[in-house]
């Protein structure tokens, strides 16, 4: 007969490597605002899942649009001084 024995000492052998690092939670931090702007755009469409878009709901989904666009514009500018010029 095979015992079964848990595996925990395993699983927690590598505990401190579990968590993020200061430059993963550096990279999400830069990235937050597209993530935010990119939520926002999914909110407006999911409003006229179930309707035929108004005029108001055309409206937010071209506003929650440009504010995705310049927030990757942003992002895109804020790599590119990091980076020295690459974009």
């Amino acid at each position: 007969m095979e015992h079964i024995v848990t595996v925990q000492d395993a699983v927690t052998a590598f505990a401190d490597f579990v968590e993020p690092t200061r430059a993963e939670l550096n990279a999400i931090d830069a990235e937050m605002p597209v993530i935010l702007a990119d939520v926002d755009l999914l909110d407006a469409y999911i409003i006229t899942l179930d309707r035929t878009p108004t005029e108001l709901d055309e409206r937010r989904i071209r506003r929650a649009r440009r504010r995705l666009l310049a927030a990757h514009v942003n992002q895109l500018k804020s790599a590119d001084g990091r980076t020295g010029g690459v974009a």
